[in-house]
């Protein structure tokens, strides 16, 4: 199994430090808003990771922090005139609703940095021991990043070009404006903790250093996260975590892909911004999921609405195969596993993954017609590999029929519509027969005609 390694900038050869075991920490949400697109790509990419090395045998622990104290948070309860607590409390709440709609399953440890304040001093006070940081004359502390002589790798940058190139906050307690506080004095009024430097709140880097290593180990199997955390924050975590241990921290570093609306960066003020729930109150969320499935998770992916309908359509084409057909394990042909196996085994490429389950689909297709016993092994084998994606684990006709909640008329309503039109048909009034189909079509209501009689599916017109 080979994975690409952000650290060594190639696919390498994936050997857990422990045989069998894998421990694994993703960088997660500062929770002061709802989740966003980009935070599904990183909670489903790495969800993938965590369901395939499980089903490869690996026991595999994945932790997912919180960071639930911020400015961020502290200006958004300000805002709305709550407290912190009540604010981060509703914010991880909502957090949870989201990815369970996503089939994204719970981490198994979620710390919050607020709950490790006291092995974050501990880890502060070693980098003081050690001269890696100082305490300046206003209650921070910063961490000498000039000090760390491995500062840059993960980014294969020197730090004269990060000096140069990088607008760096003048501020004038720094020993050196590239040094990034550990610990911030409290303003008057701010939630905050003691310390032997006086009151304040942990700095947003040294969280993740602490929490990870108190979770996993001083070094661990993989480390994950958004595309944007590579530069400061994986880059200081690295830099704290190995200053103060004395030893590498993680061996296998994993960023997932960019998402990108209509070929644009995702951003509040290009107005194309979407929380998940605003997408998910639109189309179905295993269509969101299978988007975010269907791209390499290190590519970025486009998400417009051609490209839903195309997941949607994808969907379909699995489902209408696993219709009517009750699965059952049974002897199917090894080349679906092995083919599966050696595509995920290749830097998770779910893409190819996903192409091996087609050419599964169409076997079911052809078995049906020529060999009905074989159906349902083939309709099992789908589905178990359907599984390791986190898809097509949902009854094929409430996926085809689409959420009755939705719908723009009742299930008994079309059915008697679909009555109505076989008796005209009988009748042989062909045009009253089409202008039914035509005016379900136009409420995104579509009828396939089969041997086995008339069914239909739900896409919502603008899909």
């Amino acid at each position: 199994m080979q994975i690409y390694n952000t650290l060594t900038r190639r696919k390498e050869a994936f050997e857990p430090i422990e045989p069998g075991r894998v421990r694994m920490y993703v960088c997660g949400m500062t929770v002061y808003d709802y989740c966003h697109l980009g935070h599904a790509r990183v909670m489903v990419a790495f969800d993938v990771v965590t369901r395939y090395l499980r089903w490869r045998g690996h026991d595999v622990t994945y932790v997912r922090n919180i960071t639930d104290i911020d400015d961020k948070i502290l200006k958004r309860a300000d805002e709305n005139g709550e407290s912190i607590g009540s604010l981060t409390e509703r914010m991880i709440a909502a957090m949870h609703e989201d990815e369970a709609r996503l089939f994204v399953l719970r981490p198994d440890h979620e710390p919050r940095a607020t709950g490790h304040v006291g092995e974050i001093l501990a880890m502060i006070e070693t980098l003081l021991d050690k001269g890696y940081a100082y305490a300046a004359g206003n209650g921070d502390v910063y961490y000498r990043v000039r000090k760390f002589e491995g500062y840059g790798k993960l980014n294969n940058r020197n730090l004269d070009e990060m000096r140069s190139g990088a607008r760096v906050e003048v501020d004038e307690h720094k020993e050196d404006p590239l040094d990034f506080v550990l610990w911030k004095a409290a303003k008057p009024g701010e939630a905050s903790w003691p310390s032997p430097w006086g009151e304040g709140r942990p700095g947003w880097h040294i969280e993740c250093s602490a929490m990870s290593t108190c979770c996993l180990g001083e070094t661990f199997d993989i480390h994950g996260g958004g595309p944007d955390l590579t530069f400061p924050h994986h880059e200081n975590e690295i830099a704290q975590s190995e200053a103060a241990t004395g030893k590498p921290y993680v061996n296998t570093w994993m960023h997932a892909g960019a998402v990108r609306v209509n070929q644009e960066k995702m951003s509040k003020s290009l107005g194309n911004f979407f929380t998940i729930r605003e997408v998910l109150e639109h189309h179905d969320p295993e269509v969101v999921r299978y988007l975010l499935v269907a791209s390499h998770y290190r590519s970025a992916i486009n998400y417009a609405p051609e490209s839903l309908s195309e997941a949607r359509k994808s969907l379909e084409r699995f489902y209408n195969a696993l219709a009517g057909v009750a699965s059952a394990e049974g002897e199917v042909d090894g080349r679906f596993d092995s083919r599966f196996t050696a595509a995920m085994d290749d830097d998770f490429n779910t893409p190819e993954a996903l192409s091996v389950l087609f050419d599964l689909a169409r076997e079911m297709n052809r078995a049906r017609k020529e060999n009905p016993v074989q159906a349902p092994a083939l309709a099992f084998e789908l589905k178990r590999l359907g599984s390791v994606l986190g898809l097509l684990q949902q009854e094929p006709e409430a996926f085809l029929k689409g959420d009755a909640g939705e719908l723009p008329l009742g299930e008994a309503e079309i059915e008697a519509k679909i009555v109505a039109r076989a008796e005209a048909k009988k009748a042989k009034n062909f045009a009253t027969a089409d202008g039914i189909r035509d005016e379900l079509a136009a409420l995104g209501i579509f009828l396939k005609d089969s041997r086995e009689g008339t069914s239909w599916v739900y896409e919502p017109p603008g899909e």
